[in-house]
């Protein structure tokens, strides 16, 4: 029997049969309508869309709570008392749910939290990644667990398009001056994971329909991707026909196994509607 129940926050954007199937356990984030705030995955994300069309005014995020992490490990505890909670915590400088779970941990045994430095695909490509570890290898001591959750956090890449610059302007994170531009030269800025850090780090020039597609050829082989798996992440309101033919492309280029990861309402809040991105892991 695996000795550890994993558990990640629903930034992750773990789909629900990988968490079925792995025994994952999620701990909601929360998005605020307003005056009304509601836990991640408890409404469909289209909701975000309706409410910023509607108000002008983009739904904001919060972490997990230390009160959140507290329900959770109460419960697994209680039911699971032999098991060690493995926490693979979204990246601990985006947000406070790494350091709510230290404190709710406080005074409790079999509890470890690692930083992964990602957020959404990235993060749910690592419990993927992690579980099959723990499952091929049920007996491995601790320490190693440890040591190749890390290995695996710094093999993972992620880099997305955001789906509409409107969302980011309205949070703030791009200037008018940037949006207005960006959208008069139909740029789109690609967003990174280093360090933790959410980094625009290039910008493709063009509709989504091509860029997407450039974005496979070049972000794979840049980072060096190995072919056993790859991961797209995407917001609702992406093109049938983009996700269609990324599938088709990424088939041709040797990948053995692809998955499609859709944002939940903590990402989508920050790229908007029709988002893409790649995610795998490095040599």
């Amino acid at each position: 029997m695996n000795k550890y129940i994993l558990l990640a926050e629903t930034g992750s954007d773990i789909p629900a049969a990988f968490a079925q199937q792995y025994g994952i356990v999620t701990v909601p984030m929360h998005v605020t309508f307003g005056d009304e705030t509601r836990d991640d995955g408890t409404f469909p994300v289209e909701d975000i869309y309706s409410f910023f069309e509607n108000t002008k005014i983009l739904t904001k995020t919060s972490g997990s709570t230390v009160e959140d992490f507290v329900k959770v490990f109460d419960e697994i505890q209680s039911a699971y008392p032999d098991r060690h909670i493995l926490h693979l915590a979204y990246s601990a400088v985006t947000t406070c749910s790494y350091q709510s779970a230290i404190l709710a941990a406080e005074g409790r045994k079999n509890i470890t939290s690692i930083d992964t430095g990602h957020v959404s695909a990235g993060q749910s490509l690592v419990l993927i990644l992690v579980a099959r570890y723990l499952e091929a290898n049920p007996d491995a001591p601790h320490e190693e667990v440890i040591a190749k959750v890390h290995e695996i956090c710094k093999q993972v890449r992620m880099g997305f398009f955001p789906g509409d610059l409107a969302y980011l302007r309205a949070g703030g994170r791009v200037s008018n001056a940037a949006y207005l531009g960006a959208k008069i030269l139909s740029l789109n800025p690609l967003i990174e994971l280093q360090g933790g850090f959410l980094k625009a780090t290039k910008k493709y020039r063009g509709k989504m329909d091509r860029v997407a597609l450039e974005l496979l050829q070049e972000f794979p082989e840049a980072n060096h991707f190995k072919k056993e798996i790859i991961a797209f992440v995407y917001s609702k309101g992406l093109k049938d026909s983009i996700r269609k033919n990324a599938q088709a492309m990424a088939e041709k280029m040797g990948f053995r196994e692809i998955l499609w990861i859709p944002t939940g309402g903590v990402v989508t809040t920050h790229c908007g509607p029709g988002g893409f991105g790649v995610c795998g892991i490095a040599e």
